[in-house]
């Protein structure tokens, strides 16, 4: 479903990703591990579109979105790929559902849709009784699934996060590492998350070890 085929990319003399090339299947679910500074985040960001590379390229269903035209490369990522980060992200004057519709509005949902599919959303990541609370009002742990939430919601083709249960204590970590496996089994959902938490990573089905730019080991868990 996805393929990074030979990615490159630099800043300035520094190689932060190295010739790195990998394939995901639809509802796999993937990590990619490493010390600080390995690249990963930085793979990441351009497996989904969010930086480009200078060699290489990233296909998604067969499309190499990185060369579409920069409007049309937006839509296709606002459709294709979610993303969910250490830190949330959310809109702190929105509501919970208002936050989750914002992928829809984009796409030109009206607000009734919007809402409809976001409050779906919500209730099956376990929020469906805090629709209306804005994000002060919600714990760090609900804060993450209203993210996540918001990632899933326009059905997209892959699920990108970056240390997802960084900012969590343990047991909202591990309730987060429970929900990515449910949501994968209820909708046949695809993820790659980059961790540092090795709890997560040998819950997936493969990890991809970076070293200095490069994956230096691959294994199914």
């Amino acid at each position: 479903m996805l393929s990074a085929i030979h990615l490159f990319k630099k800043y300035g003399t520094l190689t932060v990703v190295n010739d790195v090339s990998l394939t995901v299947a639809t509802g796999e679910i993937v990590s990619i591990v490493g010390p600080s500074g390995a690249g990963k985040s930085t793979l990441l960001h351009i497996m989904g579109g969010l930086d480009k590379p200078n060699q290489g390229k990233v296909l998604i269903n067969n499309i190499d979105f990185l060369l579409l035209p920069s409007k049309k490369e937006a839509k296709f990522r606002n459709s294709n790929i979610g993303f969910v980060f250490q830190f949330h992200h959310l809109l702190p004057e929105f509501s919970a559902i208002e936050n989750v519709c914002i992928p829809l509005w984009i796409k030109g949902l009206s607000k009734k849709e919007a809402s409809v599919q976001a409050a779906d959303m919500l209730s099956i990541v376990g929020l469906g009784s805090k629709l209306e609370n804005k994000p002060s009002e919600l714990s760090g742990g609900e804060q993450q699934r209203v993210a996540i939430a918001r990632a899933l919601v326009t059905k997209p083709a892959v699920v990108m996060t970056d240390e997802p249960s960084g900012n969590l204590d343990s047991a909202n970590a591990n309730s987060i590492h429970h929900l990515f496996l449910e949501l994968r089994n209820k909708f046949n959902q695809t993820f790659i998350i980059v961790t540092h938490n090795d709890h997560l990573a040998q819950m997936t089905d493969r990890t991809f070890t970076m070293q200095d730019g490069k994956v230096v080991d691959e294994k199914k868990n």
